[in-house]
């Protein structure tokens, strides 16, 4: 078995055994908590550009699907795990989890102390990092300037948003999806709704997106940081108002700086499918899905027309807004789970019920 290395800025080195592609990738280093759902985990265009550890030490055991996939195309950089399962057993399996990183020129490690990694990603936050074949011409010393020259992503949407509009037909409900890096289980709860969707580009201008005559619009997830995508937070600030919106993860982020809110970096992020949160509403905690770098400053609510609805109980922070004067509500987790548990996926249902109400509330004008 090739020997492979995971080479992080601040000049630690893990030694481990290769699997998936042979290629040598670099990428911000996250972990996540879930004990399972690796495949949804890899498939999530939320992890554009990062290299994923799995906190769970046995990974690949349920090998890969054709069902649970959030993505066509995987955006992660690299994949590390403790101990990688070679002969996968479920009766859905399909190929193993080396076959399918192969395929998508995806490397991996495996072997190296996971729980090390973690600690150092708790402690000094997401690092930057590489993964290398471990042979007598490596210089960790270069390796370690290359990193740290190395300047951040900025273009995280550009690359995992749809380059054009495309329709997902339902005779229910019309909604506009604009499409951040959007997981497909937000677009097959919409579907199982019988939403008539169109999902669109990041920087389809809110005039297009008007001229649909949408019911309602739904704010995806995606990668990176909001402030970095100005032309999504210029049009919602345009669409506010106009119609019943509902946003997820970075939509919430987008809707929330368009709204006079502001964002943060959190130190490690929120990344797994077990996060508790607190609806502020109804007093009810529900364990969510989650997967994001960045959070809503709660201080920066105070001179917007948003009302706070849902705290994290690890930390305190954002999870969730609602306008004081228009239809609109946002959360900072994932509804649709894929991976996670299903708590929150009757905000789903309040959507659809947002758009009926207001919908009935053009009759009556009418």
């Amino acid at each position: 078995m090739k020997k492979r290395l995971l080479v992080l800025e601040d000049g630690t080195v893990f030694t481990g055994t290769a699997f998936g592609s042979e290629r040598a990738s670099q990428g911000e280093v996250v972990f996540t908590t879930g004990m399972t759902g690796y495949q949804e985990t890899i498939s999530d265009p939320s992890f554009y550009g990062q290299i994923v550890t799995l906190t769970y030490p046995l990974v690949g055991n349920y090998g890969i699907n054709r069902d649970d996939f959030e993505s066509i195309t995987p955006a992660i950089r690299g994949f590390v795990v403790r101990e990688l399962a070679k002969n996968p057993s479920n009766f859905r399996c399909d190929l193993t989890l080396d076959d399918y990183l192969t395929s998508k020129d995806i490397p991996g490690i495996e072997g190296i102390d996971t729980r090390k990694l973690t600690r150092i990603i708790r402690s000094k936050g997401s690092v930057k990092a590489i993964l290398t074949a471990a042979d007598e011409e490596v210089n960790v010393d270069e390796i370690v300037a290359q990193l740290q020259a190395t300047p951040a992503i900025t273009h995280h949407v550009r690359e995992v948003s749809p380059k054009a509009a495309y329709p997902s037909p339902g005779r229910g409900k019309r909604v506009v999806l604009i499409d951040y890096g959007m997981k497909h289980g937000i677009l097959r709860e919409l579907n199982k709704r019988d939403c008539d969707v169109l999902v669109v580009p990041y920087n389809t201008s809110a005039e297009e997106i008007l001229a649909w005559h949408p019911d309602g619009i739904m704010l995806s997830n995606g990668p990176g940081n909001p402030e970095d995508v100005q032309e999504g937070i210029e049009t919602v600030r345009s669409l506010i108002g106009k119609v019943p919106m509902f946003g997820i993860c970075l939509g919430h982020q987008i809707f929330s700086l368009a709204s006079g809110a502001k964002a943060f970096k959190l130190p490690f992020g929120h990344r797994g499918g077990n996060h508790p949160v607190k609806d502020l509403r109804t007093g009810r905690t529900d364990l969510t899905s989650q997967n994001h770098g960045y959070a809503i400053d709660i201080e920066s609510l105070k001179d917007t027309d948003l009302e706070l609805t849902h705290i994290a109980l690890n930390d305190g922070t954002c999870e969730g807004v609602r306008h004081k004067k228009y239809p609109i509500f946002t959360v900072q987790y994932h509804p649709e789970a894929s991976p996670g548990p299903e708590d929150s996926n009757h905000l789903f249902d309040e959507f659809i019920e947002m758009m009926e109400v207001e919908a009935g509330k053009g009759k009556q004008h009418a």
